[in-house]
């Protein structure tokens, strides 16, 4: 029961990671169907003359929808956030607020974002580090772009995780290219590909490694027989 009722409190904001908490946030949100308060600051329409007790019941309901979104934002932040939005009184007022404040400013998110797609470009998949370490590494950072407003496509991604493979991925990328159109070709496909192959190759060191171990037993015996048996003939 308890898991149940800290699934329904809002992510707290604490001044860091602005563009995920907003998400987060939205997303919550939207499951109370307050959004629409906070992005439009709508408001309940006016009753008619004569309305019916339903009616009457109906825009109480949706008047008070707009401070319960603007009581959320409030929960959702820490006390030193909250200072920076006390003192306005719509959710439409205190999102824009800390949209202003903690979002940057254009040239700040410019900076970010190219910043984001040079860190991008310079990742590289070591020989040692398996395709799951290097995608979560990638995929951080190809996050952060897409929240900062820029695309960021399958396509784009699919193509830097081939070009910055290990050779021990070289005979792969071929019979991708030889099988299908490289274009074609889906992140999480690409990645399965990959994995699969890895596993391929960690079960081949496997069984090389037991041939050995087992070579080099057989020819102690060996050894031990020829040598009892010389001792023997002696």
């Amino acid at each position: 029961m308890a898991q149940h009722t800290a699934s329904l409190t809002p992510p707290i904001f604490n001044g860091e990671q602005y563009h995920m908490w907003t998400v987060k946030l939205k997303t919550f949100l939207r499951g109370k169907v307050l959004w629409q308060y906070v992005k439009e600051n709508k408001q309940p329409p006016a009753l008619g003359p004569n309305p019916a007790l339903n009616q009457i019941r109906l825009h109480e309901e949706e008047a008070t929808k707009a401070p319960r979104a603007l009581s959320h934002i409030h929960t959702a932040v820490t006390e030193l956030v909250f200072t920076r939005i006390m003192a306005y009184e719509t959710a439409k007022e205190a999102w824009d607020k800390l949209n202003e404040e903690f979002s940057g400013s254009d040239t700040t998110r410019n900076m970010d974002v190219l910043n984001l797609r040079r860190e991008f470009e310079m990742l590289k998949m070591q020989e040692s580090k398996s395709t799951k370490e290097y995608v979560d590494r990638l995929m951080n950072v190809v996050n952060k772009i897409i929240l900062l407003g820029e695309e960021m496509t399958d396509k784009r991604i699919v193509e830097k995780v081939l070009v910055s493979l290990p050779k021990r991925f070289e005979s792969k990328i071929s019979s991708l290219e030889d099988s299908k159109d490289l274009s074609q070709i889906t992140l999480t496909d690409l990645v399965h590909d990959l994995q699969a192959q890895e596993q391929r190759r960690l079960l081949r060191q496997e069984d090389s490694s037991e041939g050995a171990m087992v070579a080099g037993f057989k020819g102690k015996v060996v050894q031990g027989g020829n040598k009892r048996f010389a001792g023997d003939k002696k």
